[in-house]
């Protein structure tokens, strides 16, 4: 650094989990360096060995509150894969009923608890009021909707797994129970005002975009690789199908089966992060980064799977087609649109025949030495990899969370974003807010997403009180 002029953010406000961000200035006052430091540790990874592997799906929930449906559902799959069963239609259809109550309630959260301060108020208002409360206070009719819809996600995880955080349901095999009549029926009647929910967020976010056209273009706008899972009819499919990698730009775009993601997927260390960085192996580190979640979703998507998200597929295309579908800021309008096909695939399930099924369970012995359940996240691809020995009892445990994958993205948009706000040295807390806000697009959930041990580099500087170096340790 040509001096000792830092910026810190520190935490990182409305997000899950603990991070900072440092910005370095030259002697000029503009960025020199910026990087989006994740500050925790989890040691999943390393702690499940010796463990069942039957009690893996609810050990690995407690990865994350908010999203431990994902996990539980990318565990079961991986210990489908391990017994080798196939599961009952009538537990495939359960468990996508789960995870679409898990991308409701989520999606929900961010959208009208954490983004829409931002949205409504403004980079540069009032710190105090930019919070879900102040939200409630001048905007109580958003406010209400979308703690309703919220909670419209977290009766469908409770009305099958009992509770809403942490619930068991998914097993190696299937589900634990059937879904009955009467909660079926009681959950049908709470579509309508979920939907009006959605579109008053849809409707709001697209006036905001044509607002705020000049802004989203010049944030954190960048071509990128993007990922997510893909059904045979190149719908983004949140439960199965393959793993698609697609450039912006169209010039590099292929499918490859999830359970080899090894082959195509390397990750990467720092020495200032305990989050790893995932990119793309042809392409190599930094060129083969990528991004996942919403964005990637809706932007590699041939179509949606629903009528009403396809429609609204289409007038993102429309609003976004002059060199805007690469800006961080679009996360907010995808993971909308993305929450109006979840309701819609919620609602086809409960309709279906299968859903009250009462074979929802294949039991079996260890068949496989090894299982991969990869599913899409609410913040985007989720990878289980697990080894076992021939009792069941796991050996290796191997995490890619969906914050992982977009951690280069967040350092290269932190990175932008400062730099074209932060110039001579004029800094004021609306554009460190600005600076917050490129990482919160992502949605990341920085407690789900660390978990090697041993494996990470390490750099440890000592400061005497004047700010001169006097040790520096590193571990390679």
């Amino acid at each position: 650094m040509s001096d000792n002029r830092k910026i810190t953010i520190n935490p990182i406000t409305r997000l899950e989990g603990h991070g900072k961000v440092v910005i370095h200035l030259d002697s000029d006052g503009n960025v020199e360096d910026a990087k989006f430091h994740v500050t925790q540790f989890r040691g999943f990874e390393r702690f499940c060995h010796g463990r069942p592997f039957e009690e893996m799906p609810i050990i690995t929930q407690r990865i994350c509150g908010i999203c431990p449906v994902s996990h539980q559902l990318a565990s079961a799959k991986a210990c489908d894969a391990i017994l080798g069963v196939k599961i009952p239609d009538a537990a495939i259809a359960l468990r996508r009923l789960q995870h679409m109550g898990q991308f409701i309630q989520s999606h929900a959260l961010h959208f009208f608890y954490l983004a829409s301060p931002d949205l409504l108020f403004g980079w540069d208002s009032d710190p105090g009021q930019r919070n879900i409360v102040g939200v409630i206070g001048a905007y109580p009719d958003i406010a209400k909707k979308g703690i309703r819809l919220r909670k419209f996600g977290q009766d469908i995880i409770r009305s099958l797994g009992g509770k809403s955080i942490h619930p068991a349901y998914a097993i190696p095999g299937g589900v634990i129970n059937s879904l009955t009549e009467k909660a079926r029926d009681d959950l049908l009647t709470g579509f309508e005002p979920a939907y009006d929910a959605c579109y008053s967020g849809l409707d709001f976010i697209k006036e905001w975009l044509e607002k705020n056209r000049d802004e989203i273009e010049r944030f954190a706008n960048f071509q990128s690789l993007m990922t997510g899972l893909v059904n045979d009819a190149g719908c983004p499919d949140m439960y199965d199908g393959k793993l698609r990698i697609q450039h912006s730009s169209g010039n590099i775009r292929m499918e490859f089966d999830p359970g080899d993601y090894l082959n195509f997927i390397a990750e990467h260390v720092e020495a200032w992060s305990y989050l790893k960085f995932p990119y793309f192996r042809e392409q190599g580190f930094p060129n083969g980064s990528y991004r996942v979640g919403p964005l990637a979703r809706v932007n590699i998507a041939d179509a949606m799977s629903t009528s009403k998200a396809q429609s609204e597929l289409l007038t993102y295309r429309e609003k976004t087609r002059d060199g805007l579908s690469g800006s961080t800021l679009l996360f907010h309008y995808a993971r909308l649109i993305e929450l109006l096909n979840c309701l819609e695939v919620a609602e086809i399930l409960l309709q279906s025949e299968v859903i009250c099924g009462t074979d929802i369970q294949n039991r079996a012995s260890v068949s496989n030495n090894e299982g991969i359940g990869v599913i899409e996240a609410p913040r985007g691809t989720l990878i289980h990899h697990y080894r076992v020995d021939k009792y069941g009892v796991i050996e290796d445990v191997n995490l890619i969370v969906a914050t992982g994958h977009n951690n280069q993205a967040m350092n290269q948009s932190v990175g932008m974003v400062a730099r074209e706000y932060i110039r001579e040295g004029h800094v004021r807390e609306g554009i460190l807010n600005r600076i917050e806000g490129a990482i919160r697009c992502y949605d990341p959930c920085l407690s789900c997403s660390t978990h090697a041990l041993g494996q990470m580099p390490l750099n440890v500087k000592i400061y005497s009180k004047d700010l001169q170096l006097l040790i520096q340790l590193q571990r390679d």
